[in-house]
């Protein structure tokens, strides 16, 4: 029960196909349906193809198929990453039974073409409801207008100052 299958080994079997099913709703509403990944946790070891290995292994899936995370670029990089914190931290919250208020996103909308931003915000915009807030840390003038509050931080002579619109 504490060896290297026993409970954890169940745990995590059991929690990796909530945070699949999550982090792929999320990625899907990013990518217009295009990119989906795959959580596996054993693969068959080279010397011995019937006896498998313990991993974790994220495979990422597009229209050009099954690829490496680091075959993918920064902005599809930074979908991935947040689908899956996403994922992972509602899994968390729920297990716990606690609410997951607050969801904070600095910057990485740098990484993303207009088109990706726009998606990212629709994403954002999709999962609104889940959160109590939602804030958006970012310096790119454009993004700024597609929430509908923000606090704009300013530096003068005298310090910082905060205009909310």
């Amino acid at each position: 029960a504490f060896g290297k299958g026993g409970i954890q080994a169940q745990l995590i079997e059991d929690a990796l196909p909530e945070i699949e099913a999550e982090a792929n709703l999320l990625l899907a509403r990013m990518t217009d349906n295009r990119m989906h990944l795959k959580i596996d946790t054993q693969r068959p070891i080279k010397s011995k193809k019937e006896e498998m290995a313990e991993t974790l292994l994220i495979e990422i899936a597009d229209e050009l198929g099954t690829r490496n995370y680091e075959m993918f670029s920064g902005g599809e990089a930074f979908r991935i990453n947040l689908a899956l914190r996403i994922a992972l931290s509602k899994l968390l919250a729920h297990r716990a039974g606690a609410p997951l208020p607050t969801l904070i996103i600095d910057e990485g909308f740098g990484s993303q073409d207009t088109s990706g931003r726009e998606k990212l915000v629709d994403a954002i915009n999709s999962i609104q409801d889940d959160f109590e807030k939602i804030i958006i840390i970012t310096h790119i003038e454009e993004m700024k207008d597609m929430f509908p509050v923000r606090i704009d931080v300013m530096k003068t002579a005298d310090g910082s100052t905060i205009q909310v619109s």
